[in-house]
């Protein structure tokens, strides 16, 4: 009996076993077909199609699989701005491709130099005389100015395009932080460094609305210039001028008001688009729904042409997003990280080095730690660029620092040079409740900083004393590296953002240009007659694809924006809250001193269309574990 008990657990555990491989293999299977990238083979003759469901960025954050499993939110994502140029101007040149499409249903938005740049490329598409088509249920500012380079603009019935311009509130709780009692230490140097005015004021200042009228300025006449170069015919003035005019004269009716102002070309949902899509591309040999045309993506396309790498390495590191202490990122410039790869670049012996920057700035800590990075590889005697794209201000200026050139673009928001810091405290708080802090102090540091019962005098006056001592080394650093005094860049400094002209002008930057044209000079700087960049810290992360399947197939079509007018409003109301949510944690998180632009304009809008339950919650009710 014993004997057979031991033979039973023997053949239970070698069962239990083969479960387990089995479901392993199973598993593995699952993530290599998932994850699976695509190849050159998948080009096939019809429609280069772009289905921008999201944002166009400079770096694409990694997502967290597990994260993403327990959502119950469809992953956010995020295109690489110059892998979508560079399939837009391959199409140009592939017999393949037929026509450019773009999907711009659930696009959320760009960067002004991005949609420039992807601008520029769908130009060069149609002037190889190749369609360029693009259709969407309601497109706001990004999605009008990229539509404007298509050779035709398709709208839904239900839909339309609507012009907002740049600008707009955020939230001051001065008031409310005085009437809870909470003392609000600022410390600051900057007349224009109003990134800590919402904690300080019921409204902006005055010299706050100043440097923004002149920023938000800019970048209006450059998205109108764009358009209007683009689509002459689009009255611009009359959907701006009067907003409310221009729809009651169609009857409130989005799509003819758009059509009437020469913002779109055609009314026709996603099976209309899709049928005339067809008539130019094909049909799909694999699809036979109604709208369904011959198309590949800009993955396939890029895998079937595989960049050359001619003569020497010119090395490319991207500084994109909020930097920050310790290793974030892509999507977010840790220092570390970024230190680490710069590094790792100099290791491999390249020609020089451009550091492509997108980023508001953020810890002067990281900022400090990057650009001692970029120093040393400057000792090695190589030449060294920036390439500024949509904003390299605060701390994304202080990095920029050693370069021996700056290009920009016109639209480019840079400078904020200007430092600070904020620290709440809850004394007065507490003492409304009978709690205050007492107790025996050795010296006048002893406790401090102390958020719960005050700081002492000293505490402040060093914390300023502090933030005054970095803001005259981001003076000094940013003089040497401009030929200037002092004196010159205080006058430049202060705090404000200039936009890509004015700091041309003033001697922030040295030219105009994109990253071809600092790669270009860093090269001929090091008399090159052959050279092609290599980015670091860029390579694909293997979950994306996986991440990709679990927000919706692509290919099935997905869930499409609400892009009315009032699903742009609520669209609108959701950034604000997460805006006013950031403002809070800012005010409450640990920070240290800070290099950070608050006031630039947001690049992109980041919102994702919401899923009704996530993988997991779906599996529950597939196995009736949950109801």
């Amino acid at each position: 009996m014993v004997f057979a008990r031991k033979v039973w657990h023997l053949l239970v555990a070698i069962k239990d076993a083969l479960v387990l491989l089995l479901m392993l293999l199973f598993f593995f299977g699952l993530y290599a077909v998932l994850t699976a990238r695509p190849s050159a083979g998948r080009v096939q003759d019809g429609a280069l199609l772009l289905k921008l469901d999201g944002a166009v960025v400079e770096e694409p954050s990694v997502q967290d699989p597990f994260e993403a499993l327990l959502s119950s939110d469809a992953p956010m994502k995020e295109y690489r701005a110059r892998d979508l140029a560079r399939a837009i101007r391959l199409a140009a040149t592939d017999d393949r491709i037929k026509a450019v499409v773009l999907d711009l249903s659930r696009f959320t938005g760009g960067g002004l130099v991005h949609m420039q740049e992807l601008g520029e490329a769908l130009d060069t598409v149609r002037a190889a005389k190749k369609p360029v088509l693009a259709w969407a249920v309601g497109y706001s500012d990004d999605g009008v100015m990229l539509a404007a380079h298509a050779s035709e603009v398709w709208v839904d019935p239900l839909g339309g395009a609507f012009v907002m311009g740049p600008g707009g509130n955020r939230l001051y709780f001065g008031p409310l932080l005085e009437k809870l009692k909470i003392n609000t230490h600022v410390y600051r140097v900057g007349t224009f460094k109003d990134a800590v005015e919402p904690y300080l004021y019921g409204s902006q200042s005055e010299a706050s609305k100043q440097a923004r009228r002149a920023i938000y300025a800019a970048i209006w006449e450059a998205w109108q210039a764009d358009v209007k170069k683009a689509r002459p015919k689009a009255d611009i003035a009359r959907v701006t001028g009067d907003p409310v005019g221009w729809l009651k004269a169609s009857g409130g009716d989005a799509a003819q008001a758009a059509l009437a102002a020469g913002l779109v070309d055609r009314i026709g949902d996603q099976v209309a688009f899709g049928e005339r899509v067809k008539a130019l591309a094909g049909k799909d040999p694999m699809d036979d729904l109604p709208g369904a045309f011959a198309h590949s993506r800009p993955a396939a396309l890029l895998a079937a042409h595989p960049e050359k790498e001619p003569g020497k390495a010119v090395a490319v590191v991207t500084v994109a997003g909020e930097i920050v202490d310790g290793d974030a990122g892509p999507g977010t410039a840790g220092g570390e990280r970024i230190a680490a790869l710069i590094d790792a670049a100099a290791e491999d012996d390249p020609a020089g080095l451009v550091l492509r920057v997108d980023s508001p700035g953020g810890s002067v800590m990281a900022s400090e730690q990057i650009r001692t990075a970029v120093n040393r590889f400057k000792a090695k005697g190589k030449p060294i660029a920036v390439s500024m794209v949509n904003v390299a201000a605060s701390g994304g200026y202080w990095v920029s620092t050693p370069a021996q050139r700056i290009f920009a673009e016109p639209a480019t928001i840079t400078g904020s040079i200007g430092i600070f810091a904020i620290l709440p405290s809850f004394e007065r708080t507490l003492a409304a409740y009978g709690v205050k802090g007492d107790g025996v102090r050795t010296t006048a540091l002893s406790g401090q900083p102390d958020l719960l019962s005050g700081l002492t005098p000293e505490v402040d006056q060093m914390l300023q004393a502090n933030i005054e001592s970095n803001y005259t080394r981001f003076l000094t650093l940013v003089g040497k590296a401009r030929g200037k005094t002092v004196e010159q860049v205080d006058t430049l400094a202060q705090g404000r953002v200039w936009d890509g002209g004015t700091a041309r002008q003033t001697g922030l930057v040295d030219a105009f240009g994109g990253l071809d044209d600092a790669v270009a000079w860093v090269a001929g700087q090091a008399k090159l007659t052959e050279w092609h960049a290599r980015h670091y810290g860029t390579a694909a992360d293997p979950y994306a694809s996986l991440l990709e399947r679990l927000g919706g197939d692509d290919e099935a079509g997905g869930r499409v924006l609400v892009r009315d007018f009032a699903g742009l409003a609520a669209e609108r109301q959701q950034v604000q809250f997460a805006r006013a949510a950031d403002q809070l944690v800012r005010l409450m998180g640990t920070r240290g001193a800070q290099a950070y632009c608050l006031e630039c304009p947001v690049p992109t809008v980041r919102t994702a269309a919401p899923e009704p339950l996530s993988l997991l919650q779906r599996a529950a009710v597939l196995f009736g574990l949950a109801p």
